[in-house]
């Protein structure tokens, strides 16, 4: 049995997104930490779950594993 090269590329990918992600999150903490606490805590949760299953994290995640991205 061969090793996946899509596992290392993938894992690359994730890294690359993820840092691109916090940057873009960080970005908005000047306006974000003007909020109250409550609407803090709904934006960060919101904007983690969007990251894990809205967007490219979980059809990549997919590809990794099986090699289609659906």
């Amino acid at each position: 049995m061969t090793p996946s090269w899509r596992k290392p590329v993938g894992m690359l990918l994730i890294l690359a997104l993820l840092l691109v992600w916090c940057v873009a999150i960080v970005s908005l903490s000047r306006m974000v930490g003007q909020w109250h606490w409550t609407l803090q805590l709904i934006f960060y949760v919101a904007a983690g779950i969007a990251w894990l299953w809205l967007l490219p994290m979980r059809r990549l995640l997919l590809w990794m594993e099986t090699g289609r991205f659906h």
